[in-house]
């Protein structure tokens, strides 16, 4: 896969070495030159100085032959004029816009652009803490309707199968880590000890989901 990230922040800079690891090509802007030291010198991508969001600066990373583009610089306004420019005129099919602003995150999905909400993601995983709520929501689809689910089997259901944990069209095992190996399960798969669920719920689901775990 080809993507621009645009911003080295923390964020940028992990995503463009976690991509370049698995064997993604990467293109990197910042309009700080200083940024690219972040990267190392073995980065294997292509670095560009420049503002993200200079249509020439958009054509020399060659964003109309790339796969996705990640606007993650400190600036909420920039990220979305990116994000809107890549999904806009340039027809990138994946574009990612990292927004401080949950309200404004929420504005953007509606218009087909994936966003990351740092402080509406901190906020809720402060709250799960806090509550001691074991359910990790590992993916937000859509517009936060269906999430996927992350928890280890509760003691209760031990020995209960996948068809005690599924509810039809609400709640549903995708798959199940064991012994260090991730299968998809059949409704007449037995849970064990240990082993950790992936469930997609549907968000309006989830006390349903959190009774049938005895978490509430």
């Amino acid at each position: 896969m080809k993507v621009i990230v645009v911003g080295l922040g923390r964020m940028g800079t992990g995503l463009s070495l976690s991509l370049i690891k698995k064997g993604h090509k990467v293109t990197a802007i910042d309009s700080n030159q200083e940024a690219f030291k972040l990267l190392g010198k073995d980065f294997a991508g292509t670095k560009i100085m420049g503002f993200g969001f200079d249509r020439d600066v958009l054509l020399k990373a060659r964003i109309d032959k790339v796969d996705a583009v990640v606007a993650c610089t400190e600036s909420d306004e920039i990220n979305a004029v990116i994000a809107r420019v890549a999904r806009n005129v340039y027809r990138v099919p994946h574009v990612v816009a990292r927004l401080y602003d949950s309200r404004k995150a929420e504005i953007y999905r509606r218009l087909g652009i994936q966003t990351i909400s740092t402080t509406a993601w901190g906020i809720e995983r402060a709250t799960e803490l806090l509550t001691y709520n074991r359910l990790d929501n590992v993916y937000e689809l859509g517009n936060g309707n269906v999430n996927i689910i992350r928890i280890e089997v509760p003691s209760l259901l031990v020995g209960r199968k996948v068809k005690d944990l599924t509810v039809l069209g609400e709640i549903l095992v995708v798959s199940i880590s064991r012994n260090d190996k991730t299968f998809i399960p059949t409704l007449g798969t037995v849970l064990e000890a240990e082993d950790v669920l992936y469930i997609i719920v549907l968000s309006s689901a989830t006390g349903k989901l959190k009774s049938m775990l005895d978490l509430v």
